[in-house]
């Protein structure tokens, strides 16, 4: 759930004859060896077919998953009880433009929790200040390069049962005031999918634009200057053209 503000040929019988007339007597493959040579064959055929099959599925499954996502997000855009366009936005709203699903900006990062952090107040676009604390850190490497994005957790929302697992990841990249919103962008983080040994998907497909990017009416987080990608992360939502 997205918060609402913001992957050597063997011969067969006609081949074998011909191998056999060709080669010394003393070279002449025997019935065993040709057998084991093929059970190898079928062996190294299988685990290939295997290995190929799994990473084409994953990339499926990746695809759908994020194209599930990216359905949700229009029809929520889409519902005028739901959605944060303005009404005459509402009202030629098609669908949201999304940068084409990739696995070059899906990262498996190290994830490094920060205990005994200080609350401070969160920034926002309005004169909010809601109480945030860092909880912790996502480590990823990126076209050789090491990157860091600070995580936080709201202590308004993890007193609300449906959002104590839920961590915020608020980022500014390259591509903002260009292809993506100038203010930066956010993804989501479950404590849930964080493994036991700090490993977890971060999958920029899922970036979100706040909703200030789409009316004045909402009061936003702004993103902390500490959470700047020096690159162009092509990925997730885009710019939206009608505000």
């Amino acid at each position: 759930m997205r918060k609402k503000y913001a992957l050597i040929s063997i011969p067969n019988a006609v081949g074998r004859e011909a191998v056999q007339r060709t080669l010394p007597f003393n070279m002449h493959p025997s019935y065993w060896q040709i057998g084991y040579l093929m059970a190898m064959k079928r062996i190294i055929v299988f685990f290939l077919a295997g290995a190929l099959t799994t990473s084409a599925m994953a990339q499926k499954n990746h695809q759908e998953e994020i194209e599930e996502w990216q359905a949700e997000m229009n029809e929520e855009f889409g519902n005028k009880k739901t959605s944060p366009l303005v009404k005459a936005d509402r009202k030629q709203f098609t669908g949201l433009d999304f940068f084409p699903i990739s696995d070059n900006f899906r990262f498996q990062a190290r994830f490094v929790r920060t205990p005994g952090q200080l609350p401070f107040q969160m920034a926002t676009t309005t004169g909010r200040k809601p109480i945030y604390e860092k909880y912790g850190e996502v480590h990823f490497t990126y076209q050789g390069n090491d990157y860091q994005l600070d995580v936080f957790q709201g202590h308004d929302l993890r007193e609300m049962e449906e959002y104590a697992n839920y961590l915020f990841l608020p980022f500014l990249d390259a591509s903002n005031g260009f292809d993506t919103y100038g203010g930066g962008r956010y993804m989501e983080i479950w404590i849930t999918d964080i493994t036991e040994d700090g490993q977890l998907m971060v999958d920029f497909n899922k970036a979100y634009n706040p909703y200030c990017a789409y009316s004045d009416q909402y009061s936003c987080p702004v993103v902390p200057k500490q959470n700047y990608l020096d690159f162009r992360v092509e990925a997730g939502v885009m710019a939206f053209e009608g505000h």
